[in-house]
């Protein structure tokens, strides 16, 4: 699938904002923030959980492993929980883990507010609002960097383009990304490079790229905003 600039960065903004606006407005379990962190040398991270219903409701917390990392490095406490109307849960992600973390590594979690039952209630549906936010877990001797996007190495090979998170940091990014300045669209198969992944891709016959050519990608931040257009070098071998 193609994507022009606009649209690429349009779609990772959007996307965004709608993440904010469930968020912001969504009835149920409303999270303080776009994302957990979680550092290593803490030994745990935290999440306040507001319930934002007229009534009380059972908080249920899960975690989900990515395809690419099926490692589980956290427990979650309290996983179930009963939360006033208006009031807020504290929830903790405490690492547990056998090997030690020495790169940032990244998870999934979902907040699920399900109303009680009501005995004295006759049957009916009820609608249940689930919130699904990024984890990341960060080495405690790991710096903070703002632009982890960098720090990937992209090179050609033929006709081969290849791109390498070589870094200690996940880098978030739109999946649509461009060989400049050929405009030539390319897809990553995530929104995310993971440390020590490598991705090729096949350019079509006849590509003729030039000295000058760089790859454009759309960054997003840790919270999954998104920065301008970032070119990044392309070697060739």
């Amino acid at each position: 699938m193609k994507f022009s600039y606009k649209i690429g960065l349009c779609s990772l903004a959007a996307f965004v904002l709608v993440a904010l606006s469930n968020i912001s407005h969504a009835a149920g379990m409303v999270p303080e923030s776009t994302v957990v962190l979680v550092n290593v040398a803490d030994g745990e991270g935290t999440m306040n959980v507001t319930n934002s219903d007229d009534k009380a409701m059972l908080l249920y917390t899960s975690l989900e492993n990515l395809p690419e990392d099926q490692d589980s490095l956290l427990v979650v406490s309290p996983p179930v929980a009963r939360v006033e109307a208006g009031e807020k849960q504290l929830v903790r992600f405490i690492v547990q883990s056998e090997q030690p973390i020495t790169t940032q590594r990244l998870k999934r979690v979902t907040f699920e507010g399900i109303p009680q039952a009501d005995p004295a209630a006759k049957a009916k549906i009820g609608v249940t609002v689930r919130q699904n936010l990024p984890v990341l877990i960060s080495p405690g001797d790991l710096p903070k960097k703002q632009d982890p996007w960098t720090l990937l190495e992209w090179s050609l090979n033929g006709r081969d383009l290849a791109v390498k998170n070589d870094s200690r940091y996940v880098v978030r990014l739109n999946q649509a990304f461009s060989v400049m300045p050929a405009d030539l669209k390319l897809e990553l198969p995530a929104s995310y490079i993971l440390p020590g992944q490598t991705h090729h891709f096949e350019l079509p016959a006849g590509t003729t790229l030039g000295a000058d050519a760089k790859v454009r990608i759309y960054p997003a931040t840790t919270y999954g905003f998104t920065t301008p257009p970032f070119d990044a070098p392309l070697k060739k071998q």
